[in-house]
């Protein structure tokens, strides 16, 4: 009875203690750390694919405890990316949809993929408290203890030092920490091209987001004896493809205000330095831009908020600056954040109070504010730097630009993705005299495609009960495609629902059994036993009766394609969409309609219950996409639905003035 008391109480005093024990000698401590946590998984990292993991797992009856080095969960989610890059929808499944579609509920929508940082992290919180998910906050891990390539026990340092020991080990963080502490394989940088035989990877000269010819990069122009201007790397760039260890720059996905009553000033950072933004005046000067567009990719939000990101040659991101962060212990790391928060908060504070920039600029600028009612105990900035890529994992599969293009796939998917490979730049250099930024690349223009189980887990010899949704075993190029915060959440829950079906059959994650992970993905997406939604995609022949002569195009479907239809009615022709009912019930019927130019205003659609049918006009013209999603789904209205084969929605193109298009269908259980 007395030690519960003693426990009891140096659990509530428990932060004056730790603060006393640091003005004691070693060995006076007066407590031991706490003692050990046990869970059948254990999660590291709050980003949002931790907290999809985290509850997964919890919802698939295992004990679970999440690690969060971070005071917030969400990571990039909620630290400003409210402009999602997503790509192609058709590969967002499971409870990253259910994410997006939380977020339209909150909005008035069926979905939604616009959104204020504070609504993603409620309802990151509303997952954690639905399944009561216990978190450990602002804990990192310092070791880990394997026997027989399994990890037994990780130690974690925070508030107090803890041990966790759990069956299956999750490592959801951006930086892969706790992969390293296993002793798995990883790398950083740029593989050359020749590694894997790619086009895309290594060292990138090309024109986006590119200074123009002429810009001088010394200080005093024309004098390279003078210095290089700050943010100019000195030496000379490698050859074309050629790999070395240099990161993508990171940044902060800004969010400001342009509500007064909702605005903090932008006031000068501490160290304020306008040297560090000369390169930029003498941008401005050759450019002459009449708007802030070309400096800061401003895209609006809900409520009079913005996501900033990087544009153009010189803006939020500090390239070259982040070397160190992959591999830099937390103090470090800590310092290169605060190093990009000065950097960033200079710029803004620069370009609305600079003379340098010109008074129309400045004025735009200075309409801005940080928002009030966003990251109320950081200062009203992101707590979340932009950690494009870090450590990536050499697992049992290396997802590469083959994967990405489709000229490799793999059967094991358990994820799709579907973004371009995408690579920020790397260096600022002098080429021929002119400063040049190198290392972008934005390669589009293909579909969605499979993610590797074998690029989340770790070869056998290196560690049995580890997977890695976030810095999986991929290139450079090919996680620049995979890297969004929607497939992240994918990769959470496929990593979850793998531990899972590990635990149960008392296997390692090699050895789990892939085609049952891929099972409970895909007949319990939501891992609650919930009836699932039902697609009918245009590529579904079992499904789908095609009547005429349609095209068929892919660049703005929903999927891998979308059929259109421009004669106008000259010949009847019509696409169906039958689903096998599983389950009767009332269903909420959705059609697709992509962004595509000349649609008609008044697309013929037939709705039948499988008894009655009902004729709806979907006016493509004036469905309003929004972000970077390729369509929008519209409402045919609710039906109740029987078992079996009878119900369908069929589109023709009966007494049309546009083009038509049949994408897919969405039967919703309501």
């Amino acid at each position: 009875m007395k030690t519960k008391i003693i426990s009891a109480l140096l659990g509530r005093y428990r932060h004056a203690l730790l603060g006393a024990c640091c003005l004691l000698p070693a060995g006076n401590l007066l407590f031991a750390a706490a003692p050990p946590v046990e869970a059948d998984i254990c999660v590291y990292g709050g980003t949002s694919a931790g907290v999809i993991a985290a509850y997964t797992a919890k919802k698939l009856h295992k004990t679970v405890i999440l690690v969060s080095p971070d005071k917030h969960l969400g990571g990039l989610t909620t630290g400003g990316l409210g402009y999602t890059d997503i790509g192609n929808k058709y590969a967002i499944t499971g409870l990253s949809r259910n994410f997006y579609r939380r977020i339209g509920q909150h909005y008035g929508k069926l979905e939604q993929w616009i959104f204020e940082p504070h609504v993603a992290e409620d309802i990151f919180q509303e997952y954690i408290k639905a399944a009561k998910v216990p978190v450990l906050y602002e804990y990192t891990i310092s070791s880990a203890k394997k026997e027989n390539g399994y990890i037994r026990e990780i130690t974690i340092n925070g508030p107090d030092t803890r041990v966790v020991k759990a069956k299956m080990f999750i490592d959801c963080s951006y930086e892969g920490d706790l992969m390293v502490k296993a002793g798995i394989s990883y790398t950083t940088g740029r593989e050359a091209n020749g590694q894997y035989n790619e086009t895309y990877n290594g060292v990138q000269l090309r024109d986006m987001h590119q200074f123009p010819d002429g810009i001088d990069p010394y200080k005093t122009p024309g004098k390279p004896e003078s210095g290089l201007l700050w943010g100019i790397a000195p030496g000379t760039m490698d050859v074309k493809g050629a790999g070395d260890k240099k990161i993508q720059a990171y940044n902060f996905r800004i969010c400001l205000s342009d509500q007064p009553a909702n605005q903090v000033p932008i006031t000068k950072p501490e160290g304020y330095d306008p040297s560090k933004y000369e390169l930029l005046v003498r941008l401005l000067e050759q450019t002459k831009p009449k708007e802030l567009k070309p400096l800061l990719k401003m895209d609006l939000m809900p409520n009079g908020k913005t996501d900033i990101n990087n544009m153009g040659a010189f803006s939020t991101d500090m390239i070259g600056m982040n070397y160190d962060y992959p591999e830099a212990d937390y103090a470090t790391r800590k310092k290169i954040i605060l190093e990009h928060e000065s950097y960033t908060k200079g710029l803004l504070y620069f370009l609305g109070h600079d003379e340098r920039v010109p008074a129309p600029l400045r004025e735009q600028m200075l309409k801005w504010g940080y928002p009030k009612d966003e990251y109320k105990d950081n200062g009203h900035w992101s707590p979340q730097l932009y950690v494009r890529e870090a450590r990536r994992m050499v697992g049992a599969y290396v997802m590469t630009q083959a994967n990405c293009e489709g000229h490799t796939t793999v059967t094991d998917a358990v994820g799709m993705a579907a973004y371009g490979m995408d690579s920020h730049n790397c260096q600022r250099v002098v080429v021929n005299g002119m400063v040049k930024n190198e290392g972008d690349v934005e390669i589009h223009g293909f579909g969605p495609y499979p993610v590797s189980y074998k690029s989340l887990i770790p070869v056998a010899t290196e560690a049995k009960n580890v997977l890695v949704p976030v810095c999986l075993s991929a290139t450079h190029i090919a996680y620049g495609s995979i890297r969004m915060e929607p497939v992240f959440m994918v990769l959470g829950q496929s990593a979850a629902t793998a531990a899972a079906v590990a635990i149960d059959s008392k296997t390692s994650v090699q050895e789990a059994d892939v085609k049952k992970v891929q099972q409970l993905l895909q007949t319990d997406p939501l891992a609650d036993n919930s009836p699932a939604e039902i697609l009918v995609d245009d590529n579904d022949e079992a499904h789908v009766t095609i009547t005429g002569d349609w095209k068929k195009g892919g660049r703005g479907s929903y999927g891998p394609s979308m059929l259109t239809d421009d004669s106008k009615g000259a010949a009847a022709k019509s696409v169906r969409f039958a689903p096998e009912i599983k389950k009767a019930g009332k269903y909420e019927v959705f059609t697709y309609v992509p962004r595509f130019p000349g649609m008609d205003a008044n697309m013929h659609v037939k709705v039948s219950d499988g008894q009655q049918i009902t004729e709806k006009q979907v006016a493509g013209e004036t469905v309003k996409v929004l972000g970077q999603t390729t369509g929008e789904w519209v409402s045919l209205g609710s039906y109740q639905l029987k078992a079996g084969k009878g119900a369908y929605v069929e589109i023709d193109n009966h007494k049309t003035n546009g083009i038509v298009v049949a994408d897919a269908v969405l039967f919703i259980p309501r």
